[in-house]
């Protein structure tokens, strides 16, 4: 991601501005950064876990989305798209377009190497401010590794990591189970 430090732009024009863009953007602090592309395997990885998330919330009140969900955090002011995230309850939005979520339960990130460490840092710091979200869950592309984070009732983290084709993990604050073998089922580990 890329910005121009000596340009600053308010909340406001950052959404005007994105909301008629080709390509989508973060925003911090005044900042809008340019998001990259994803690769082959992230499209997969991402579209395995919306595709498993999604069939197991159909009949219930819960809501995924892939990918292009705006998430906004009001208390430290970042606006950002997660690759996956799931609200069960009513979906609060931050104005009348209803395209910028406010209480998310879950949010899933595919990590490639050029946002790991923002990933796993700064955002998931930006995230744990939302008091809303129960679970964070980071997936590798490149090897076969889920790193799972759960709120717990005293604000604390819990995390567990899962790493065997056979290993499954229940989400439990949407009644979701994954498994390692369905999350990879066409990803090739030793592909470019």
């Amino acid at each position: 991601m890329t910005a121009n430090p000596d340009v600053r732009y308010t909340p406001e024009e950052y959404l005007k501005m994105e909301r008629d863009a080709a390509c989508k953007s973060e925003y911090f602090n005044g900042e809008i950064f340019a998001m990259t592309g994803a690769s082959r395997k992230h499209n997969l990885i991402a579209g395995s876990v919306y595709s498993s998330i999604y069939t197991q919330l159909r009949k219930r009140e819960c809501e995924a989305y892939a990918n292009d969900m705006r998430v906004k955090v009001p208390s430290t002011g970042l606006y950002t798209y997660p690759d996956i995230v799931v609200v069960c309850s009513p979906p609060l939005f931050d104005d009348v377009l209803s395209d910028t979520l406010l209480n998310p339960d879950v949010i899933v990130e595919v990590l490639s190497q050029s946002t790991e460490a923002y990933d796993r840092g700064d955002k998931f710091q930006n995230y744990r401010a939302l008091p809303s979200l129960s679970e964070y869950i980071l997936v590798h592309q490149d090897t076969r590794h889920v790193e799972h984070y759960a709120r717990q009732p005293d604000s604390s983290w819990r995390f567990l990591e899962y790493f065997k084709p056979e290993d499954g993990f229940q989400i439990r604050s949407i009644g979701c189970a994954l498994k390692l073998e369905e999350i990879y089922e066409k990803v090739d580990m030793f592909a470019c």
